[in-house]
């Protein structure tokens, strides 16, 4: 009877072993330095129960992972964003006793974390870039054109009241200096200032490694997504501007390249690259948490 029970016992174990998910397996996302999340335009921390990065942080936490969400203004210039990101840095290094983080950029965050990576490679091991601005939008270009100065005071409002409500009201705000640094000559004079990863080919990759700091980048390429979502709609008209082009609705996937490019074709758009809008994204394409728990665990493998 006991010799039974040790071996219905031992199958049971087999069986976890082969029906149980890796990615979800405990320490799967324990990475060697804090994970610190950056969002990008418009973006915030938390407002309320709704995370930018939704449902991300908790997800990668459950495996391991500590994880910090960063707020930067909402719109304003790299460099002004990178200066408050590089503070926010060094407050978590002092907190967790970590000498370096993994910097983790969403659209705008992409280059706002290359700054930091620029100035300070020594505080930085790893920079990855989800659906980055790293050469640029055409969408912003566009703007730039057609926008009359009065809907940058209407922007700056907003970004204000984005930055208030989620408990950071202090931040300056600058919407026209925001467009200029998303746009294609914006992004073209700060990438000469700050090379590190950028791909020197139009729709290749970058640099993988640059001054110990390891470059990662990946992005959809599907505007419309959902028809429960009431963003997609907007990002297909704002994908037009790319006449044709693979894109997110808001980069395109040319443009999104740093360093290793893991993908740039998941049938995703901008916003369901974070998860948004609050989970609601393409049912037939791996889930954005799943992409994000499966960086932590490739930054795990290098030792990052």
């Amino acid at each position: 009877m006991r010799q039974r029970l040790c071996q219905l016992l031992a199958f049971c174990l087999l069986a976890s072993s082969l029906f149980s998910s890796p990615a979800h397996a405990a320490g799967y996302t324990q990475t060697r330095y804090p994970i610190v999340l950056v969002h990008g335009l418009f973006g915030f921390d938390n407002i309320g129960p709704v995370d930018y990065f939704y449902g991300i942080a908790s997800a990668l936490r459950s495996g391991g992972a500590q994880v910090y969400i960063t707020q930067v203004s909402a719109a304003n210039s790299t460099e002004v964003r990178g200066e408050q990101l590089l503070t926010q840095v060094r407050q978590i290094l002092a907190a967790t006793g970590a000498s370096k983080v993994n910097l983790i950029g969403h659209s705008h965050g992409g280059p706002t974390s290359r700054y930091v990576a620029s100035v300070r490679p020594d505080l930085v091991a790893s920079v990855t870039s989800i659906g980055g601005v790293n050469k640029g939008s055409r969408v912003a270009d566009v703007l730039i054109g057609a926008v009359p100065d009065v809907t940058y005071g209407v922007a700056n409002a907003v970004s204000g009241f984005i930055s208030f409500i989620s408990g950071n009201p202090t931040l300056p705000q600058n919407a026209r200096a925001a467009a200029t640094s998303l746009s294609t000559a914006g992004t073209l004079a700060f990438n000469q200032r700050h090379p590190q990863g950028v791909p020197v080919s139009a729709c290749g990759e970058g640099d993988y490694q640059v001054n110990g700091v390891y470059y990662f980048s990946w992005s959809g390429a599907q505007p419309y997504t959902n028809l429960l979502d009431i963003s997609d709609p907007v990002l297909a008209l704002t994908a037009l501007a790319f006449n044709g082009a693979k894109n997110d609705g808001l980069v395109s996937s040319c443009s999104s390249h740093l360093g290793r490019v893991i993908r740039d074709d998941y049938a995703l758009n901008h916003l369901d690259e974070v998860n948004q809008m609050v989970g609601i994204t393409n049912l037939f394409e791996t889930n954005p948490v799943t992409l994000f728990r499966q960086q932590a665990n490739r930054l795990q493998g290098m030792g990052l």
